[in-house]
């Protein structure tokens, strides 16, 4: 038996569908007992580009809700703002948007 009349392994690729990998994520800042209002005003300000209405309205659904969705989007994108708030000391985490 020759090497040449052995069948050649044929790779398949198992990937998700097209539309699980596209999902949006959840950018969610938690309250804590440390941050100050103002403090995490000027921080959703410098990570996100919000004018200081929208900052915060955001931080009193945080104070008042426990929590707010500061952004939805693509994940990578979502990482790194989880990331950046984490540099900042907020308490942030992502979800999956349904």
């Amino acid at each position: 038996m020759s090497f040449s009349s052995l069948p050649v392994p044929v790779e398949v690729e198992q990937t998700k569908p097209q539309s699980s990998l596209d999902k949006p994520w959840k950018v969610i800042v938690l309250n804590d007992p440390v941050n100050l209002m103002n403090y995490v005003v000027m921080v959703f300000r410098k990570v996100f580009g919000y004018g200081e209405t929208k900052a915060i309205k955001h931080m009193k659904e945080v104070h008042e809700l426990g929590k707010s969705v500061l952004w939805t989007g693509e994940r990578e994108q979502a990482e790194n703002y989880a990331y950046q708030l984490q540099r900042w000391r907020l308490h942030t985490i992502l979800e999956e948007d349904d």
